[in-house]
């Protein structure tokens, strides 16, 4: 069975655009791979974070996964921090990671621009998320498109360790899902949904209420054109929420363009409403009976243990062939 690994940053409640972009897909991966989902809390403190909000958080992200339909049963779900491993091997890729390659990373320049100081930890991230993925000798890594920089410098990264000290690390394949990998704004459709974004009408948390859901939805952008296609150039807004509508129904977009052939707007909106609401609730619920309960602190405490063992293997391999300790 091949491995995969992903992690989410608990950096604030999960959008529908992170659940159909990662979770949704982590659902349907845990049957046929030997999955390990991490919750990334060490990447999220490269930028300030209040530690009480950031404890809650991390808690809510475990609730969502499994709420979700993760099961611990099939996977290894499991804080990052709970395993030390993830920052010695992180240092250790540093040592193998050139100035040139962080620089040219896109998510530094995006997450910095505009800001008169930010934290080392910032900049070199990306090889604390090589670390995360080597360790666990993952042959596939689920991710969002705007994920797939990072990913290539890990490959890099890994095959260079293994060119200079013999093979080590398994050398990771992206995977990027075909529909709902890039839910966008739903008030600028031209930019990534974000759950950080200021305007709180542009994002559906998975945590808002049904009337939040469709007012959102009602209040989203379109055009005058009153016609239901798909043209992410033109018509970027009616896109956005004919693909939103693709990956939570399952069907391929031409088959929802038929669906709403001849349908207006406001109808278009409201059946979508529906569907989002009829998906999250269901998650909600069970959401609410994990979130302040001890089965969620024995998923998390056995998760640690099995990825403290794997990680542990892989890092006693890497200090041996670098030449670190006894």
């Amino acid at each position: 069975m091949k491995t995969i690994f992903s992690g989410i940053q608990p950096s604030g409640t999960l959008t529908i655009g992170n659940y159909l972009g990662a979770i949704k897909q982590f659902v349907e991966l845990q049957n046929n791979y030997d999955c390990y989902f991490c919750i990334v809390d060490q990447h999220a403190i490269t930028v300030p974070q209040e530690p009480k909000e950031l404890k809650e958080h991390i808690r809510s992200l475990a609730a969502l996964y499994i709420a979700s339909g993760i099961n611990p049963d099939k996977a290894t779900l499991f804080i990052q921090s709970d395993v030390p491993a993830h920052v010695e091997l992180g240092w250790m890729l540093q040592s193998m990671t050139y100035m040139g390659e962080l620089e040219r990373m896109t998510q530094f320049k995006d997450k910095s621009e505009g800001k008169s100081a930010v934290s080392s930890a910032l900049f070199t991230y990306p090889t604390l998320m090589a670390a995360d993925i080597l360790l666990y000798q993952a042959n596939i890594v689920p991710v969002g498109d705007d994920q797939t920089q990072h990913l290539e410098l890990t490959r890099n990264v890994a095959e260079r360790f293994n060119n200079r000290f013999g093979n080590t690390f398994t050398i990771p394949d992206i995977k990027v899902p075909e529909t709902g990998a890039r839910v966008m704004s739903l008030q600028e459709p031209t930019k990534k949904m974000s759950k950080s974004d200021e305007n709180v009408r542009g994002f559906i948390s998975m945590l808002d209420t049904p009337k939040q859901m469709e007012k959102k939805i009602k209040s989203a952008v379109t055009d005058s054109e009153g016609i239901i296609t798909y043209d992410k150039e033109n018509k970027p807004g009616v896109s956005n929420l004919l693909s939103l509508y693709s990956a939570l129904t399952n069907q391929s977009i031409d088959a929802s363009v038929a669906h709403f052939s001849g349908k207006r707007y406001g109808d278009f909106k409201v059946e979508i409403a529906e569907t989002v609401v009829s998906t999250l609730i269901p998650i909600q619920e069970r959401y609410n009976e994990l979130i302040h309960s001890s089965e969620l602190d024995d998923i998390l405490s056995e998760g640690a243990k099995k990825a403290n063992r794997t990680a542990n293997q892989t890092l006693k391999k890497a200090k041996q062939k670098m030449g670190l300790g006894k």
